[in-house]
């Protein structure tokens, strides 16, 4: 990463490289199902939005074949590299990517089959120009295909742990301190239509997983990763993290324990 280029609130380092790597193979099943339902196909054009290292890119990229497109746009330089020096291994040549920031997207009318983006609008201070941008750049009949969060907060665990509950609130603080709205799932159908785009599916993404499924592995990333920044930020006491890291590694080691993914939603809406 460049001095200059922005940082992601979740960061662009290998840990959380590798982090994005390990939720795209455990959400993926999710993912293909939502590109199918949204018409992605042989021949087509597809645009991930804020597509990060371009695990999904490169996903769609079979879908499509070497007869379509997959444009792969994200803000940082560092993930599209990566995505480009994977494509490149995998002889995959029809992935071009673009830095841009999303709100700012640059996309010629009228040129994209099928618009992706999962846990991206959540992070955007303004996801009405991103929505109005992606709108702009679909065909007749094309589609836009949304996943995210309705309300991160609702992330559970059982048992519970007082250390896990007072640390939670200060992740979805960070993302509102960027700009970004951990809820908005909500308010997607009215964003969407308000741009022209007809909502023809809103279907729940809510999962629960033991500590002895892969599942488990999400959120025991991600708090690695995320919550020693909050602590470096004064958004939560070092104290707490001792004391919600021990809860966890225990919870880890219980067979009957287990945790609610947040509420999560997937929309669909296609441009008349």
């Amino acid at each position: 990463m460049t001095a200059q280029e922005p940082e992601y609130v979740l960061g662009t380092d290998d840990a959380e490289l590798l982090r994005l790597g390990l939720q795209h193979r455990l959400w993926s099943a999710q993912a293909f199902a939502c590109w199918e339902r949204a018409g992605t196909k042989p021949g087509a054009t597809v645009l991930d939005v804020g597509a990060g290292p371009g695990f999904a890119a490169l996903d769609l990229a079979q879908l499509v074949t070497r007869s379509g497109r997959v444009i792969a746009v994200d803000e940082s330089e560092r993930f599209l590299h990566h995505l480009r020096e994977r494509a490149r291994a995998l002889g995959i040549s029809q992935v071009e990517t673009m830095a841009q920031d999303v709100q700012s997207l640059s996309v010629p009318a009228a040129s994209v089959d099928v618009a992706y983006a999962r846990w991206v609008l959540c992070f955007t201070p303004r996801p009405e120009d991103v929505i109005a941008r992606v709108a702009n750049s679909l065909k007749p009949g094309g589609t836009f295909a949304v996943q995210d969060y309705v309300d991160w907060a609702a992330l559970s665990l059982s048992p519970k742990s007082e250390a896990f509950l007072r640390v939670m609130p200060a992740v979805g603080r960070s993302w509102r301190d960027h700009g970004g709205d951990p809820q908005i799932g909500g308010r997607l159908p009215a964003l969407l239509a308000a741009y022209g785009l007809r909502v023809e599916s809103i279907r729940p993404l809510q999962r629960i997983a033991r500590s002895t499924d892969p599942l488990w592995q999400w959120p025991t990333t991600f708090f690695a990763n995320f919550i020693p920044r909050l602590v470096a930020q004064g958004l939560v006491s070092a104290e707490d993290w001792r004391d919600m890291e021990y809860d966890w590694n225990q919870r880890s080691q219980d067979e009957n324990a287990f945790f609610w993914t947040p509420s999560m939603v997937e929309v669909i809406a296609r441009r008349a």
